[in-house]
């Protein structure tokens, strides 16, 4: 079984930064991504970043050129730092883990709150 912590989020002004981090627990087999997902009320869920096994990064659109995800593969954590946060970045943040090799397995974290606000 596989647990996923996240750590970070809370309050961050407008412009500010966010540092969020998530470590996978357990038995972690055949890693194939991790990253995050967003959810704001009221709208479906939005990839934030993940990265790969090989190190390969991947960004939402919404969040492109002001994050940075990075891994440390000896502890199976992932860290996102995100620049220049507005409100609409205001969304629970959930940490997620693919593995397999074929058809992937989804392990998700509780998630984070993070919110925008002056």
């Amino acid at each position: 079984q596989v647990t996923l912590v996240e750590s970070g989020g809370g309050l961050v002004q407008p412009g500010g930064s966010l540092n969020l981090s998530c470590t996978a627990s357990g038995s972690v087999v055949d890693f194939y991504a991790m990253g995050w997902y967003r959810q704001a009320p009221g709208r479906s869920a939005e990839k934030v970043a993940f990265i790969s096994s090989r190190g390969i990064t991947d960004y939402g659109d919404s969040v492109k050129g002001r994050t940075t995800i990075s891994r440390d593969g000896r502890e199976n954590t992932v860290y996102l730092q995100m620049n220049n946060l507005k409100p609409e970045d205001t969304a629970r943040y959930l940490c997620n883990l693919k593995t397999g090799t074929g058809e992937l397995e989804n392990h998700w974290g509780r998630g984070t709150q993070v919110t925008v606000a002056s």
